[in-house]
C-alpha cells in the first residue's frame, strides 16, 4: 500500500512535498538546493517539452545550444541585467584540482586560477548576444529566431522541488529583429503561445498581462507574463516573454546594414518556461489521493489491470487486453497492461491513483463473462461499467472529457477566488484571510508597490491586458489611478 499523504487542508506545503516524492516525480539530491528528476517526473517534462517544441517550430523557431559558462565581463556590459542576477550567480574561479600535499584528499590547485572568472549560466542573453554579433551583418540575416533547451543555475537558499531549486531545466528563446514593431509582435506572439499551451494542454487557466517596472526581467524594456492560481490561493507565474529593445544589441554592438544602407542596432526578445510548470500542474489539479494529470500531457493515459486467481484466468484476460490495447494505441493513446504477479491489484489501484493516471481499466472473471470492463476516471474518482464493444472509442471520449473537466474545474476555482478591493481594509482582509487574486487600484509608483509588499507580502502579479480603464484611488495612498492591477501572494 502507498503511504498516506498529509491532507492539503491540513498542511498544503507538506502535502505538496510529500506528493512530489511519493509519486516518484523528484527527490532532493546530494547537492544542496538541487533535485533529481526521477524517470516518471522526467517523462512528464518530456511531454511538456515535446508539445512546446512543436509549437515553437510551427511559429518559425529553430533550436540551438550555447555554452553553460559565461565570461564575467559579459555581465558588466548591461548594467540592469547584472544587477538583477548578481546575487544568484555561481562562479567558476579555477580550472584544476590536485592531491592535497597533506594527504587530505583533493584540493583546488591555487596555481590554476582562471584569467577571468566564468559564471554558470543563470540565463543566456549575454553569451547569445555576443554570438549574434558574428551572425548578423545585414537586414538579410534577420530575423534570428532561436530557442535553447538547457539547464540554468540561480543560487537559492530556500528551495522546493520544481518550484525553486538552484539548478532547473527550461527553454529560453532569443530572437533578433529588424524593427521594434517586429520584436514587439514576437513578444506578444510567444506569451500567447504559452497561454495556449497552459490552457489547452495543462488545463490551466491563466491571466495574461504586463509586469510592473519593479517586477520586469532584468535588462528588459517590458515583460509580459501568464499568471495562474493554485489551490491554496497563491499565484504562480507560469511563463514570461520579454521585449528587450536594443539594450543587449547596444551592449554587444550588434548592428546590421539596413535596407536604407544605414548601420542600425537590432531589436531583441527573450522568453521562457521551466520545470516550474510541473509544480503548477501539481498544485492546480491534484488532490489528497495523489496526482491528477491532464490526459494531453500525461506520461501514461490508460492503465489496464487484470483481476484473477489463477494463470488460466490471467491468460484469458490477457487475450482480451491485447486486442483492446492495440485499438487504444491505434488512437495514439498511451496505455500499459500491468499483469505483474509481484503486487496485488489493490496495491496497483492505489499506486496508479497516486501517480495520476487519467483512466484505469479493470477486467476480471465476471467482466469476461459479461463482455465488459470497469472504467475508473482519476479526476472525479468515479467508476462505471462499459461494454467491451466500442470501449476504445469510449475511452478516447472519456480522456477528452477529463481534459475539459480539469480546465473547467480550475477555471471555476479561479473565478470564485478573484475579488475586488476599493479600500486598504478590504485589501488586507482578502490577502490575509481569503487569498486568491485581488483587483485593486495602485498609483503606478514603485515606492507604493514596495510598501504594499512589505505590509502584506502581496505583489503585483501583472497589469492584465484585458483590464478595462477604470478611474479610482490607490488602496494605500489614495492617489488617483486609472486602472486596477492584479495582486496576490505568490510562489
Amino acid at each position: 500500500m502507498t503511504k498516506r499523504i498529509t491532507p492539503k487542508e491540513e498542511n498544503y506545503s507538506q502535502w505538496y512535498n510529500e506528493l512530489v516524492t511519493e509519486a516518484d516525480l523528484a527527490e532532493n539530491s546530494a547537492v544542496r538546493g538541487c533535485m533529481v528528476i526521477k524517470p516518471y517526473g522526467y517523462s512528464l517534462w518530456e511531454n511538456i517539452q515535446g508539445v512546446l517544441d512543436k509549437m515553437f517550430k510551427q511559429t518559425g523557431h529553430t533550436n540551438a545550444y550555447f555554452p553553460l559558462f559565461i565570461p564575467k565581463s559579459f555581465f558588466t556590459k548591461e548594467a540592469n541585467h547584472v544587477d538583477g542576477f548578481a546575487k544568484e550567480c555561481a562562479v567558476v574561479t579555477h580550472y584544476r584540482l590536485k592531491n592535497d600535499p597533506n594527504g587530505k584528499g583533493i584540493v583546488v590547485d591555487e596555481a590554476a586560477k582562471l584569467e577571468e572568472e566564468l559564471i554558470v549560466r543563470p540565463t543566456s542573453e549575454t553569451i547569445i548576444w555576443s554570438t549574434y554579433k558574428n551572425w548578423i551583418q545585414s537586414y538579410r540575416d534577420l530575423p534570428v529566431l532561436c530557442n535553447q533547451w538547457a539547464n540554468v543555475v540561480r543560487w537559492e537558499m530556500r528551495t522546493r522541488l520544481f518550484l525553486r531549486t538552484s539548478e532547473f531545466l527550461w527553454q529560453e528563446g532569443h530572437t533578433a529583429h529588424e524593427t521594434a514593431e517586429e520584436a514587439l509582435e514576437e513578444t506578444n506572439k510567444m506569451i500567447n503561445v504559452y497561454a495556449d499551451f497552459a490552457q489547452q494542454y495543462m488545463a490551466l487557466p491563466v491571466i495574461k498581462g504586463r509586469k510592473t517596472e519593479k517586477e520586469r526581467f532584468a535588462g528588459a524594456v517590458d515583460t509580459y507574463c501568464i499568471e495562474s492560481l493554485m489551490q491554496d490561493g497563491k499565484a504562480l507565474q507560469a511563463g514570461t516573454s520579454h521585449f528587450l529593445g536594443q539594450n543587449f544589441a547596444k551592449a554587444f554592438d550588434v548592428k546590421f546594414l539596413s535596407k536604407e544602407n544605414k548601420q542600425e542596432y537590432v531589436w531583441a526578445t527573450s522568453w521562457g518556461v521551466s520545470t516550474r510548470l510541473i509544480g503548477a500542474l501539481i498544485m492546480a489539479h491534484s488532490d489528497n489521493n495523489g496526482l491528477v494529470i491532464p490526459p494531453k500531457i500525461a506520461p501514461l493515459q490508460v492503465i489496464i489491470i487484470p483481476v484473477y486467481k489463477n494463470l488460466e484466468t490471467l491468460e484469458a484476460i490477457s487475450c482480451i487486453v491485447e486486442k483492446l490495447k492495440s485499438e487504444l494505441e491505434a488512437k495514439n493513446i498511451t496505455v500499459r497492461y500491468d499483469d505483474r504477479d509481484t503486487q496485488r491489484s489493490g496495491w496497483k489501484f492505489n499506486e496508479y491513483e497516486l501517480k495520476g493516471i487519467p483512466v484505469r481499466i479493470t477486467i476480471g472473471p465476471r467482466d469476461m463473462e459479461n463482455n465488459q470492463a470497469e472504467i475508473f476516471r482519476r479526476d472525479t474518482l468515479e467508476k462505471q461499467t462499459l461494454p467491451m464493444e466500442g470501449l476504445a472509442e469510449a475511452v478516447e471520449k472519456l480522456l477528452q472529457d477529463i481534459q475539459q473537466n480539469l480546465y473547467n474545474r480550475a477555471y471555476a476555482f479561479r473565478e470564485n477566488n478573484i475579488r475586488r478591493a476599493d479600500t486598504w481594509e478590504e485589501f488586507v482582509d482578502i490577502i490575509e484571510n481569503k487569498g486568491g487574486f485581488v483587483y485593486a487600484h495602485w498609483d503606478g509608483t514603485t515606492k507604493t508597490e514596495e510598501m504594499i509588499k512589505e505590509k502584506t507580502k502581496a505583489t503585483i502579479r501583472c497589469i492584465p491586458f484585458d483590464n478595462p480603464q477604470e478611474e479610482g484611488r490607490c488602496i494605500l495612498t489614495g492617489n488617483p489611478s486609472k486602472e486596477r492591477v492584479l495582486f496576490a501572494k505568490a510562489y
